[in-house]
């Protein structure tokens, strides 16, 4: 579905990558807006949009203003009132305030790379009124001390560890999502102090000031180091640059029957048509991609709540249909409610990418020209899957489990960061990175070593998306390890290790072996069968 018309122009500038529109029901774009101008992410919520999918009213800011001064804020002004008058609230209002989100999106994918700030708008005067909107104090105090650290990292560039020490002192062993709105509070304060200290000035209470300075480091973000090296490894222009989308706040963090969730519409491993969803209750989104959490399966948000499972069931349908092609979005529920925040299309294995295509195609999705096109280049080697093969008939006991992000078997030996494993790398030596969480700063390190494992994280993660598009093995969430950092040491399973001992990755079964397995390699041959028959059936 096309979202262009004629008969919206929020336009700022004829520059057509340099518009400033506004995006939701009933919405439609100008002629002269498109992914270049707009960023995929923008340019996705309108196509969910008209589709009728329930996306929260937004904004965006083109591609054209990257790179430039700060833009002025009567820019937006117009599409900010829109925001507004569509919500019933008021960016600032002390009563019904409007709180905000502000993302990156470039007309190239680049899953974690860039900046994202959340809940912008809330302040000492604007909190009571959240409070009062919503009648969930907690939901208010969690939503400040994010922002509050959020904006500390990304605009005033605060070490997050200290952000993190004010959480360790009030939640101790706990976690977070069980504090209340008193602990909460208490954390939101410290943090307040440790901005000012930090920063040499006050958090700012402005809203405007907040706007304009979340826009102006989400823009900045696109010549970030992170951002920089995924370009480099990927060979990408660094023109045109990074949209900036704003857009009102739906809250996963709002307790009951809320959450957030990061999902493929199916198996981005192996390219089987089941969901593949990750979801947490009581959270926001960057609590699942950020590679910091472990997350439930979508098993479990089927069994509690099952209309949440089947509304999105039957989304996961429609985007499938409208962009004929397997996707990975991003959702949050609010009190039941479904909300769509972004979608693309997915990062996948070759196998997946072979079976995807054809599934697609004999399913009417896509033409074979299209089939014929994501397929071109995959042959027996290229879908090749090491497996773990037994010796002698005896049966290889595995050291423990973890969740797979990504299929195949690797063996090598441990590194706990990128000296390390550049250092192993350039001996010849094959290497795993084994780190906490999966983070999207560990990209250089990912991109050499040939596995990533991780105590904590989701499959979904951005960091996990980033191995399983380089095609490495990839194991999240393995509760059984611990890292010693300062000791350069690990156990998992209870069996000590130190750095260079060797281990292998299962992504196939979700396990790990101590030392080297045995492998060899399996292709499936229906697969390849499938797709001789798309490649040599008559037109």
């Amino acid at each position: 579905m096309n979202p262009r018309s004629e008969s919206h122009r929020d336009v700022e500038e004829r520059d057509p990558l340099r518009l400033v529109l506004s995006i939701g029901a009933g919405v439609t774009l100008p002629e002269e807006a498109s992914p270049a101008s707009l960023g995929f992410k923008a340019w996705n919520l309108a196509r969910m949009a008209a589709m009728g999918l329930p996306v929260p009213a937004a904004f965006v800011i083109g591609t054209g203003w990257c790179g430039r001064e700060a833009p002025d804020p009567c820019l937006w002004q117009q599409a900010l009132q829109r925001l507004e008058r569509e919500s019933g609230l008021g960016f600032g209002d002390a009563r019904r305030p409007l709180l905000l989100s502000v993302r990156s999106g470039a007309p190239v994918s680049m899953p974690g790379m860039m900046d994202t700030l959340l809940d912008i708008g809330l302040t000492e005067v604007t909190l009571p009124g959240l409070v009062r909107l919503t009648g969930n104090p907690r939901l208010a105090w969690d939503a400040y001390r994010r922002l509050i650290a959020g904006y500390g990292e990304v605009v005033a560039g605060i070490d997050g560890r200290h952000f993190e020490a004010d959480l360790d002192a009030v939640r101790g062993d706990g976690d977070e999502h069980e504090l209340d709105f008193a602990a909460l509070r208490d954390i939101a304060k410290r943090h307040l102090a440790t901005y000012a200290r930090e920063a040499g000035e006050a958090f700012p209470q402005d809203p405007q000031v907040q706007l304009r300075a979340a826009v102006a480091a989400v823009f900045a973000s696109w010549y970030g180091d992170k951002a920089r090296a995924y370009r480099e490894l990927h060979e990408l222009p660094a023109s045109p640059g990074t949209a900036v989308t704003v857009q009102r706040m739906v809250f996963g963090n709002a307790g009951g029957m809320s959450g957030a969730g990061v999902g493929f519409t199916r198996d981005p491993s192996s390219g089987e048509p089941s969901p593949w969803v990750d979801f947490l209750f009581n959270a926001q989104g960057e609590d699942v991609v950020s590679g910091r959490r472990r997350a439930q399966s979508h098993e479990e948000l089927a069994a509690v709540a099952p209309q949440i499972w089947e509304a999105l069931l039957k989304t996961m349908t429609q985007l499938e249909q409208g962009f004929g092609d397997m996707q990975d979005f991003e959702f949050t529920v609010q009190d039941g409610q479904l909300y769509l925040l972004q979608t693309r299309d997915g990062k996948r294995t070759p196998q997946a990418a072979a079976r995807i295509a054809l599934d697609l195609c004999d399913q009417g999705l896509i033409p074979r020209r299209i089939a014929l096109e994501r397929t071109r280049g995959l042959d027996a080697r290229a879908l090749a899957v090491r497996r773990v093969v037994s010796e002698a008939g005896r049966t290889v006991e595995p050291l423990a489990r973890a969740t797979s992000a990504a299929g195949g078997v690797v063996c090598g030996e441990i590194a706990l960061d990128e000296a390390r494993v550049r250092a192993r790398k350039e001996a010849g030596a094959s290497v795993l990175l084994v780190r906490r969480d999966a983070e999207t700063r560990d990209l250089p390190a990912l991109h050499l070593a040939d596995g990533l494992l991780t105590q904590r994280g989701a499959r979904t993660s951005h960091a996990a998306v980033v191995a399983r598009q380089l095609g490495k093995v990839c194991l999240v969430g393995c509760d059984s390890l611990t890292i010693d950092e300062a000791d350069r040491s690990l156990s998992i399973g209870g069996l000590a290790l130190r750095e260079g001992d060797p281990l292998t990755l299962d992504g196939n079964e979700g396990v790990l072996y101590a030392g080297a397995a045995r492998m060899g390699e399996q292709v499936a041959q229906d697969l390849l069968e499938r797709l001789e028959r798309l490649r040599h059936e008559p037109h």
